[in-house]
């Protein structure tokens, strides 16, 4: 199972870094023809980053347009961040004293993960608008995490398993040296839960997480009067023309 795992793990990686790059250049090189940025919008570079801080930490407009759903979202997101937090414990020797205070609180957040994410699904299935396009795929990605955050808590609070040993496998992982990994039933489940969500995550709507960043709408200025805008083909046109 170790080498099974290793495999799986080294193979999941690659597929999750390439396919994320491939798809963040695939956004960067997608021409913005038109000047759209969602108004009242800033007019300068800086209120544009404050703009954009504002809705990847915060969430802004889901705030705006729907509070409980911002709040299962906010919930979620937050502690997704700290149960990832948590689990660096088992990538760094020693671990860092931020990663060890923030240890108890990422232990926790994995029940507010959990609630946050049947919320969400119960969302999709019991909204009718919503449900209507949701997607097989939309619900496969929210079991996905929820098999995860399950799995998860029920090594931390029923049947534990040999944190040690995982901690040696993984370090072991990263100098390419494989170790023993305990032969648990609910690991192997969780770790097979993980490589999917890292195989799937680059052709899935999760990718939400790097598009926002590219999204015309939040990302220009409202400067239409001030300069013309030209996406870079319409300008390389636009200069042959002339």
């Amino acid at each position: 199972m170790s080498t099974l795992f290793a495999i799986l793990f080294y193979f999941a990686t690659l597929a999750f870094v390439v396919g994320l790059f491939y798809r963040i250049s695939v956004y960067a090189r997608t021409p913005s023809p038109l000047k759209i940025p969602t108004t009242p919008a800033p007019t300068t570079t800086g209120g544009v980053v404050l703009r954009m801080t504002r809705e990847v930490v915060f969430f802004e407009s889901l705030f705006k347009s729907n509070l409980w759903i911002w709040g299962l979202g906010m919930l979620f997101h937050a502690s997704l961040a700290l149960v990832v937090l948590r689990h660096l414990r088992y990538f760094t020797d020693p671990v860092w004293g931020w990663v060890v205070f923030a240890q108890p609180f990422g232990m926790y957040a994995g029940i507010t993960m959990l609630l946050g994410l049947l919320g969400l699904w119960a969302r999709r299935l019991l909204v009718e608008r919503i449900r209507y396009i949701s997607t097989p795929s939309d619900h496969l990605m929210l079991v996905l995490l929820i098999g995860i955050a399950v799995s998860g808590l029920m090594m931390t609070f029923v049947a534990h398993t040999d944190v040690i040993a995982v901690k040696g496998y993984f370090l072991g992982l990263m100098h390419f040296n494989v170790q023993m990994l305990p032969s648990d039933l609910l690991l192997g489940v969780h770790l097979s839960l993980v490589v999917a969500l890292l195989v799937v995550f680059p052709f899935s709507k999760l990718l939400h997480a790097p598009g926002v960043f590219f999204s015309p709408t939040r990302n220009q200025k409202d400067d239409p009067r001030e300069h013309r805008h030209l996406s870079a083909w319409a300008a390389k046109f636009e200069s042959e023309k002339n």
